[in-house]
């Protein structure tokens, strides 16, 4: 299947397209439901950490949630992770790519994103998908690593 293109703003309020990475890089999307909880944090900070030190040549990783530009910049700041995030504020990439939850939590909160992840090819096609219903689940990153080394 191919990725749904998207033009979303970065921390540094740049537009950042899907296409901009076509025929260059692998890409890895990561929608996460809000900056600042206590899973999307342990998962981001992870990632930075510890999975994707070896894909970076590859690899392009995208942290991707409805907070605004603001928020992000700093969560991102914080928590000093290294790879970009990106607003989905009007929850258009989020409906794209039908990651969002109709309500979120017991707060009954609409339009916010689930936990998932994306890994789209060097030609915009999607090699590994994974949405989760539980927001205190996290993606499968051995499973990811392998794709985007198979990708390489």
């Amino acid at each position: 299947m191919i990725a749904p293109e998207f033009s979303l703003y970065d921390t540094s309020k740049k537009l950042v397209k899907l296409s901009d990475f076509r025929e260059k890089k692998n890409v890895l999307l990561l929608f996460f439901p809000l900056a600042f909880t206590s899973t999307c944090t342990a998962e981001l900070c992870s990632v930075h950490d510890n999975i994707f030190t070896s894909s970076n040549d590859h690899t392009e990783v995208f942290g991707i949630s409805v907070d605004s530009v603001y928020s992000l910049a700093a969560y991102k700041e914080k928590y000093n992770l290294s790879y970009t995030l990106l607003s989905d504020f009007n929850k258009v990439a989020s409906k794209d790519y039908d990651v969002l939850y109709s309500f979120f939590l017991k707060m009954q909160l609409e339009g916010v994103s689930k936990r998932a992840a994306f890994v789209i090819d060097k030609s915009g096609i999607i090699q590994y998908s994974e949405v989760l219903e539980n927001a205190n689940d996290t993606p499968d990153f051995s499973l990811i690593e392998n794709v985007i080394q198979f990708n390489r």
